[in-house]
């Protein structure tokens, strides 16, 4: 066993052996493929949540706002399910980051960073950034 000055040798017993470098390649593939594929399914989300709010659908349920609608009915945090509205509404005038997370090309918190600033003369370039920023640094810019 390596001692190492300052952490218990009892808590490092309950971590895993290191993983062979072939496996650590297949996780990693693996891992991104099914995020990708978690964005895409957030585009639907968002693409209904737009549709449901530009209908009223949640005042049919006599809810105060879409948000209060998610609030109740997905267990979304009131936060949150106000961000997602917006997102979702913003998403309708930027075609191409629309599409991106569409394909889960780029992640939810990226398309969140970006619809806070994003008009029609900067949607290109804001997706660009996207391609090589982490989402807290597209918060930053």
């Amino acid at each position: 066993m390596i001692l190492i000055p300052g952490i218990d040798p009892a808590a490092l017993e309950h971590l895993a052996s290191p993983l062979a470098p072939a496996e650590v390649d297949r996780l990693a593939d693996e891992i991104a493929e099914v995020a990708s594929h978690i964005d895409a399914a957030e585009h639907r989300l968002l693409t209904l949540i737009r549709r449901f709010d530009e209908g009223s659908g949640w005042a049919t349920h006599g809810a105060l706002s879409c948000a209060h609608w998610l609030n109740w009915r997905i267990g979304l945090d009131l936060g949150a399910a106000r961000e997602r509205v917006r997102v979702a509404r913003a998403l309708a005038t930027l075609p191409r980051v629309d599409d991106a997370l569409r394909r889960g090309a780029i992640s939810y918190s990226k398309v969140r960073a970006i619809t806070r600033v994003a008009r029609a003369a900067t949607e290109a370039t804001l997706l660009e950034m996207a391609t090589h920023a982490t989402a807290s640094q597209l918060e930053r810019i």
